[in-house]
């Protein structure tokens, strides 16, 4: 578009302002536009936008670490569950590399991934202590039903 407004005859500072991309900008799209035509002025050797932080095999380790191990197994938290300020600091001190929190979520948004509030299960059930703490709130259900208060503390009031 600002190559065909300056071959409309608008100065480049004019056709800059319009399209909203400063002069130099302009200019080059017109130098490249003269050099080789619209095909040089379209061609692109690489994908447009930036390099990505980490590499693809990073980021496949970073979501298996999240699917496989936790925070406390690695000895970083006694956390049980992966969050983004544990990643952060992961990902700084194995691979050297500073991100934010906000592309950690969206890496991870990426490869299939989304937060979801950890569930917890009892690893070491004792099924003894289960059913004698199950005969107690029996018994006091069925105090309850007969009319008998049970004790409040005074530190509670």
């Amino acid at each position: 578009m600002a190559v065909r407004l300056v071959m409309e005859g608008y100065l480049g500072k004019e056709a800059a302002s319009m399209v909203n991309v400063c002069r130099q900008t302009v200019s080059h799209y017109v130098s490249l536009f003269n050099e080789g035509g619209l095909e040089l002025l379209l061609h692109r050797d690489f994908a447009p936008g930036r390099e990505p932080f980490l590499t693809e095999e990073q980021q496949e380790k970073i979501k298996q670490l999240v699917l496989t191990t936790t925070p406390a197994e690695l000895g970083w938290d006694v956390a049980s569950a992966w969050n983004t300020k544990l990643l952060q600091s992961y990902v700084a001190k194995q691979f050297g590399v500073s991100i934010s929190r906000e592309a950690l979520r969206k890496l991870l948004h990426r490869k299939g991934l989304s937060w979801t509030r950890p569930t917890y299960t009892l690893a070491k059930g004792n099924p003894d202590e289960q059913k004698q703490l199950e005969k107690q709130m029996d018994l006091i259900k069925k105090l309850d039903h007969q009319g008998h208060r049970r004790c409040r503390s005074s530190v509670h009031r």
